[in-house]
């Protein structure tokens, strides 16, 4: 655009009633970090508007719309480590939708435009996190799930994508035969039919080929290993990795194309041990392995429909003692756990749609909405800890499934309860493991009285403890009265005073509740002796760093 084209733009921008969500003014020079948020809330907002660019501009008022001119050089500034800004914002926007710069001499004066492309295919990030704006505020994406989803439905579908160098004989044979017997699995009134095709029509029928083409999803279900070649830059690996309890690694494989063939290759792998578990109902013992087949499979098939194999990362299958973790590259497009559970229908929206369908085909994924609920009714079903999904990373999913019984006898029982419900048990079995719950979440436990404690140190409560067996474990969960622990210190000072806080702590820590973390223990400590100090109990001759604590004189404290 020559010059006036510029002012006529920055006019038209100026005339909108108010700033949107696409267009941001500033009056002066932001901080870089600011910059770059700003860029990547303007660039998801012009997608989701529809929009062909958005618009950061500086040397405007932003209440008035005035032009006030503005120093802001873009060419000329720094980031940090002092690299050139523009250099810095290109290579920590990702994926880069492009920013034009632009100064524009407008006769009020001098104004800086930085105009970004819209987000495609997923939301743009600016150093691993993507934001957006509500109204005139920016903020994280992670706070607008809707938005998050929408973004990933405004771009082409990679898994749909016709890989031109790739040919049917690039397909693995022993891969389309097990592809034939899922699909007659899925399908079976068709078992006529399917006899009589040839893998070019059954390739077709199974939405693996587009028109008889080979797709990036024929490759990844059913290609040969030395096909994954063929998809770069996209990154077709699962990883398998055994680590011992201390997170050492003891051996590894990577494992590539045919992924309709990875699930029982990794189901070989994982070490499948036997335990032993009491069923209600029966004094004789139950084998039971460590995991479900087919929940570890669902886990696996899950982070294969839902990779972004666009991020150059793999699928990571990490088998620890007593757990597998499951992480794949890519946001939870359904914003959270619960809403799966709760909702239990079908899921709107898949990151690669293509690939979906054809996993459903081959009868690998379920897109009733039941396949996550089933991996929890699954655990609740076998008496072990339900899975935990980890959806803190910004970009990542990791789902944790335990091959270990916590606590047998509370576990097993706590599930039988007939009454709860299964978003009950999945807050309970997180206050089981010691995670943390919503505030909201522990309300609604506390008014079925199914917890106690104040929030966040939540325990079970005592009813459900009788109900489960489990009254030890509550009475060490929830601690003693605390006169018990001030009596304790009294007679440690008559006996042995004056001492220090290191004997204090070595008589009281290991009596204190198992679910207060240690910073929490001694901070108990801290207040339990500061209640005796204030009553004129004990008192301290030393310093607060060294402190020297003695029983107080009577006499003196009421002097």
């Amino acid at each position: 655009m020559n010059d006036r084209d510029l002012v006529a733009l920055v006019d038209r921008l100026r005339a909108l009633p108010a700033e949107s969500e696409w267009l941001e003014f500033k009056r002066n020079y932001a901080e870089p970090q600011d910059i770059g948020e700003y860029l990547s809330a303007l660039s998801n907002e012009a997608c989701l508007r529809s929009q062909p660019r958005g618009y950061l501009v500086y040397g405007v008022d932003d209440d008035t719309h005035e032009v006030v001119g503005t120093q802001f050089d873009p060419y000329s500034a720094t980031a940090k480590g002092n690299q050139d800004l523009l250099a810095w914002l290109g290579a920590y926007l990702q994926p880069n939708p492009g920013v034009d710069v632009h100064i524009v001499d407008h006769p009020a004066g001098r104004v800086v435009m930085l105009a970004v492309g819209p987000s495609r295919n997923r939301p743009t990030a600016f150093m691993g996190k993507a934001f957006c704006r509500t109204g005139n505020s920016k903020t994280a994406i992670t706070n607008h799930p809707e938005k998050e989803r929408a973004l990933w439905t405004r771009g082409d579908d990679w898994s749909a994508e016709l890989c031109p160098r790739a040919t049917l004989a690039d397909l693995d044979p022993e891969a389309i035969a097990k592809a034939r017997e899922q699909f007659l699995i899925k399908h079976p009134a068709q078992a006529s039919d399917l006899a009589g095709w040839d893998d070019l029509t059954f390739l077709n029928k199974a939405r693996l080929l587009r028109s008889g083409e080979v797709t990036n999803t024929a490759l990844l279900l059913l290609g040969r290993s030395e096909a994954a070649t063929l998809l770069t830059p996209a990154v077709a690996k699962i990883s398998w990795i055994l680590k011992d309890a201390e997170n050492g690694e003891l051996d590894y494989e990577h494992l590539g194309p045919p992924f309709l063939l990875a699930g029982d290759r990794l189901l070989r792998r994982l070490r499948n041990l036997t335990v032993r578990a009491l069923p209600s109902g029966t004094l004789f013992p139950q084998e039971l392995t460590q995991y479900d087949p087919w929940v570890l499979r669902e886990a696996i098939h899950n982070c294969i429909a839902h990779q972004d194999y666009r991020r150059h990362a793999r699928v990571a299958v990490v088998e620890f003692p007593d757990r597998v973790l499951v992480t794949n590259a890519g946001a939870f497009l359904p914003g959270s756990v619960n809403t799966v559970i709760e909702q239990d229908a079908p899921q709107l929206l898949y990151r690669n749609p293509f690939l979906a369908d054809a996993m459903v085909e081959l009868n690998m994924i379920d897109t009733q909405g039941g396949g996550i609920k089933r991996m929890f009714e699954t655990q609740r079903r076998r008496s072990f800890p339900l899975p935990d999904y980890d959806l803190e990373t910004v970009g990542q999913v990791s789902v944790s499934i335990s091959g270990r019984i916590l606590d047998e006898r509370y576990t097993r029982l706590l599930m039988e309860q007939p009454g709860l419900t299964l978003p009950q048990v999945m807050l309970l079995d997180r206050v089981q493991k010691g995670r943390p719950i919503e505030r909201d979440e522990h309300k609604r436990l506390k008014a079925a009285g199914l917890v106690e404690g104040r929030y966040p140190n939540v325990i079970v409560s005592g009813t459900l403890a009788r109900a489960t067996g489990d009254v030890a474990r509550h009475i060490r969960d929830r601690g003693l009265d605390k006169r018990y622990y001030l009596d304790l210190i009294l007679a440690l000072l008559n006996e042995h005073g004056p001492v220090g806080r290191r004997e204090v702590d070595e008589l009281l820590l290991p009596k204190l509740p198992d679910r207060l973390s240690p910073t929490q223990k001694r901070r108990r400590v801290h207040n339990l002796l500061q209640e005796l100090r204030r009553s004129g109990q004990v008192a301290n001759l030393g310093s607060r760093t060294e402190p020297k604590w003695v029983r107080a004189d009577p006499a003196s404290s009421k002097a």
